[in-house]
């Protein structure tokens, strides 16, 4: 009997609507809203209780890992800044890993350039079809000279399907797109070698615009002459 008291279907309990006179009151809270607001007490309530646990049950002189990296300020656990955590010597060979990586991106780059640049030429470029005509008289030789000579006027890029022409105004727009990769590519290698210069060892000083013979936007260095031993 429990089955089919549960097959047939029951009127869904609604609760009644905020009055009208009591909207100024703010939102009626349903039975719906006080479950979720119970649940999420609840859980922070278990949440805070095993904290207490934890915290309680807590041996003080546990050691972990941590504590290797860490001092004590004013009584307060700091973490040990790591600033200075590679040498300069490790930093100038990361500094050449990512130039070789930069380069290599470029390199990349320009063989997809040079590819589309090749595609796009031969399409651009292609020779025009040669075809035999028979004629019977001349009159008729007069007129399939005049019509060939009439088709020939008309540019190569006429006769293209538009699903070619798509194709080739999309591979046009990937060409600019790939130099203009190319450009900010080869800005962020000088860049990068640039920086790797700069934490060599040596004596060096940024030259002042005066002192620069081609003036450029970049900064321009001088290192000051060593004697090799």
């Amino acid at each position: 009997m429990s089955s089919l008291r549960n097959a047939v279907p029951k009127r869904p309990y609604k609760e009644r609507s905020q009055p009208a006179s009591r909207k100024k009151f703010g939102h009626l809270e349903k039975h719906k809203d006080y479950v979720v607001r119970a649940n999420a007490f609840h859980k922070k309530e278990e949440i805070l209780q095993k904290l207490k646990e934890k915290a309680a049950n807590k041996n003080p002189d546990e050691f972990y890992f941590r504590m290797t990296r860490t001092k004590i300020v004013d009584g307060v656990h700091r973490p040990v800044s790591e600033a200075n955590k590679y040498t300069p010597e490790e930093l100038l060979l990361m500094k050449t890993q990512d130039i070789g990586y930069v380069l290599q991106k470029i390199q990349s780059e320009k063989k997809k350039v040079e590819k589309l640049r090749a595609v796009l030429h031969s399409l651009d470029n292609q020779p025009s079809k040669k075809h035999i005509y028979f004629a019977e008289d001349s009159e008729e030789a007069d007129e399939i000279q005049s019509r060939v000579s009439k088709n020939n006027e008309l540019p190569i890029s006429g006769f293209l399907p538009p699903s070619i022409k798509r194709k080739m105004e999309s591979s046009y727009r990937e060409l600019e797109a790939r130099m203009k990769r190319v450009e900010d590519l080869e800005r962020v290698y000088a860049e990068m070698a640039m920086q790797k210069e700069l934490q060599k060892k040596g004596k060096k000083r940024k030259l002042r615009e005066e002192e620069i013979v081609n003036p450029t936007s970049k900064p321009v260095f001088k290192w000051k002459a060593e004697r090799k031993r």
